[in-house]
């Protein structure tokens, strides 16, 4: 079952609980390594990645316990087995390179076949990851294989990567945290998920100071602690619903929305005519919201939303936007400072009739409310390309369908349940 069977043109209403975050919980998990006490997390999503990683953990001897029902999954590493390891890390994972610091901190030593690879948004680089181990008093070596090696415990160093990556910024923290002395990263990432793991990471007894900013300071400790943790709901999730409401017409409702991440992004709502309104933490898009974007003052330049590393507007969720300004009176451009293989399924967008121009790797402008037709379209291996083909189809009356969309999967475990919940004719076939 890989392809959405979409019958559009319904209005989608109803209220949202979003799952826990998908870019959270992996690191986090990868996080348990670090210490052998027990560790239970709530609210994780059942996703395909995160199956990968208590299969890995199991496979190595780890003890995990996991109620999917209850969203809980309880760790305990102090069976953790090295020499179980048979250079095989979690398959079909870009994730797998959060496993490096927390293993060399366990095992010491580790070969791997460097063929770590994740979604199709372009090259995606260890460098920085292997700069970051080395720089922190890590070997590492590569001829076919790549081979990393630490003498005792990894030893505090100042670094400043070329650009803020999430993943290696994840790396250098799991690394710093039981270093010896102080570390320090600029340049850093800041988005919600970086902050969801120094957080938990603080809970387990590590110093970091600098949560949110570019510069992140750890004091290395001996040894972390267990505890209990609840994942955050994935912010990516909660655009997703509160754009499809929009797209449709209806009125969507979703809870645990994480207000205090979100002033930029309904700034980029608001300019393709879309308002959203709060009720405690319940984002709430209304029905019947008129779709036209919004005019800048300097009227000679293109309305645009780009996207970058936190705080900039969230390079994943442009696919959403993308698929609103389809649908929005005006012309606006997308600007994806990030990924050069970002806008390559915009053909697909093409079949169901929108006008689009793609400028360069980086930059498209969309030319929006073209007459639009049900299509078949084929959705890339990015996920929230797969969502956004869903949304223009969920927007067009009459029978679409999006082939191998089970991408989604990878982050929304229970999509077409909650599209059914709002009223949506979808099913996976």
């Amino acid at each position: 079952m890989s392809d959405l069977i979409i019958h559009g043109g319904k209005p989608l209403s109803g209220t949202i609980t979003p799952s826990g975050n998908k870019n959270s919980v992996l690191p986090i998990l990868c996080a348990t390594l670090l210490t052998d006490a027990k560790v239970v997390l709530r609210n994780v999503p059942h996703i395909t990645d995160v199956e990968k990683l208590v299969t890995f953990f199991t496979e190595q001897g780890s003890a995990v316990a996991w109620d999917r029902a209850a969203g809980t999954l309880t760790l305990d590493h102090s069976g953790f087995d090295a020499g179980r390891l048979n250079g095989e890390l979690p398959a079909g994972m870009r994730s797998s390179v959060l496993l490096f610091a927390p293993l060399l901190q366990r095992m010491k030593k580790i070969t791997l076949p460097t063929n770590a690879k994740g979604c199709s948004l372009g090259i995606r680089e260890l460098d920085p990851h292997l700069e970051i181990l080395e720089k922190l008093g890590a070997k590492i070596t590569h001829n076919g294989d790549l081979k990393m090696s630490l003498k005792g415990r990894f030893r505090g160093a100042r670094h400043w990567p070329d650009y803020m990556s999430v993943t290696a910024t994840e790396n250098f923290v799991m690394a710093a945290v039981l270093a010896e002395g102080e570390s320090v990263l600029l340049n850093a990432a800041s988005e919600p998920h970086v902050q969801d793991l120094c957080a938990v990471l603080a809970g387990m007894g590590a110093k970091i100071t600098g949560l949110g900013t570019s510069q992140l300071t750890v004091t290395g400790v001996a040894k972390l602690k267990g505890g209990v943790f609840t994942i955050n709901t994935d912010h990516h999730e909660i655009v997703t619903f509160l754009a499809l409401g929009a797209i449709t017409g209806g009125e969507v409702r979703v809870k645990n929305s994480l207000p205090h991440h979100f002033d930029l992004i309904n700034r980029s709502f608001a300019k393709l005519g879309v308002k959203i309104d709060y009720e405690g933490d319940t984002a709430i898009v209304r029905k019947r919201q008129k779709l036209v974007v919004t005019e800048p003052f300097t009227s000679n330049l293109l309305p645009k939303i780009e996207a970058a590393p936190w705080p900039y507007f969230p390079v994943d969720l442009l696919p959403v936007m993308i698929a609103l300004a389809v649908r929005a009176e005006g012309t606006v451009m997308f600007w994806n400072k990030v990924y050069e293989g970002g806008f390559t399924w915009m053909s697909e967008l093409s079949k169901f009739g929108a006008h689009i121009v793609v400028s360069d790797p980086h930059r498209i402008t969309v030319f929006g409310a073209k007459p639009l037709r049900p299509a078949v379209a084929e959705a890339p291996y990015i996920i929230r390309a797969a969502v956004a083909l869903y949304m223009v189809a969920a927007s067009i009356p009459g029978k679409s369908v999006v082939k191998n969309a089970d991408t989604i999967r990878r982050a929304h475990p229970n999509f077409v349940e909650n599209l059914r919940s709002l009223g949506a004719s979808v099913e996976w076939k």
